[in-house]
């Protein structure tokens, strides 16, 4: 299945039993949930999926599984985040065993590369495998910037698609769209700037609190490219107090404790993460429950050919 690179891909939650396995059931609850609401695709593994505590045989799960409910109806993307080349190489080749559809990569972690160490790195991988890749750009929480040049380098492999655009700096989106066009599709990676990246000519958005809200997620991306501004805007004023706690180093407990609350997950986390306590927790919680007091009534956005 071919990947587009466009509309809203959830970069979903694991879900995890009491007693610290993997609960499927419960994931593909989800699942399903996001395929209702009309998302472009699943990203298994990245931050919100607690991927460096992760199991390869847990990562093989989580995709063949993800494969089997999506039933081609959307592509599968296994985010990889490697200490090595050739960790990355061989989590590529798994992917492609199991069934992975595309991959979304870090540059290598625990090591800050230089930027020639870093186009090595990512040269290295596509040129081993045929999957479509999405680079992530996060240099805010993983202190290594791939700049446009650098890109400009990377872009002589076919399979480097997209980029999922986490710089925060939201003029980024127009100056990847000047230099390249339509050689490299961008992804908003940061849920409080997902409306003004799309308006500005983001192709779409990796979301994290679509976790828990799907519907309202799709229907804002889908609103904005239709041009019906005023819409998407209201809903996402509504939307972002819950947002922000995307923006947390505690976004997996947050986005858990959404899930829960719209029953779309459970709030087990793999340790050394441990679920959100005393005043944070009860923070989180009034974030969570005004907003499901005051959720908003959706206009039909299905139909909307935009995505």
């Amino acid at each position: 299945m071919k990947v587009e690179w466009t509309g809203v891909m959830p970069a979903v939650t694991t879900k995890f039993t009491e007693n610290d396995e993997l609960n499927m059931k419960m994931f593909e609850v989800n699942i399903n949930a996001q395929l209702e609401a009309g998302v472009n695709g699943i990203i298994l593994g990245g931050t919100l999926g607690e991927a460096s505590t992760l199991t390869d045989d847990e990562k093989r799960i989580l995709i063949e599984e993800t494969v089997r409910i999506v039933e081609d109806k959307v592509p599968v993307v296994i985010n990889i985040a490697e200490q090595t080349t050739k960790g990355a190489v061989e989590a590529a080749h798994k992917a492609e065993r199991y069934g992975a559809h595309g991959l979304m990569m870090l540059p290598p972690m625990r090591y800050k590369s230089t930027d020639y160490e870093t186009v090595q790195y990512f040269n290295t991988i596509a040129k081993n495998t045929e999957l479509p890749i999405m680079i992530y750009n996060n240099p805010v929480d993983y202190k290594i910037d791939v700049t446009l040049d650098m890109f400009e380098e990377l872009l002589v492999n076919d399979n480097i698609k997209a980029v999922k655009e986490s710089t925060r700096d939201i003029s980024n989106v127009t100056r990847i769209r000047n230099r390249f066009g339509n050689r490299l599709n961008i992804l908003c990676g940061v849920d409080t700037l997902a409306l003004e990246s799309i308006a500005a000519g983001a192709d779409g958005w990796v979301a994290g609190l679509v976790c828990a809200f799907p519907a309202e997620t799709v229907a804002i991306c889908k609103l904005v490219k239709a041009g019906r501004m005023a819409e998407a805007l209201e809903i996402y004023r509504w939307f972002m107090p819950l947002l922000e706690l995307d923006i947390s180093p505690q976004l997996v407990q947050n986005i858990k404790l959404a899930e829960v609350a719209t029953g779309l997950g459970t709030e087990n986390v793999r340790e050394p993460r441990l679920p959100l306590q005393g005043a944070e927790r009860i923070r989180v919680q009034r974030i969570i429950e005004e907003g499901l007091r005051t959720r908003p009534t959706l206009p039909e956005y299905k139909s909307l050919e935009v995505c």
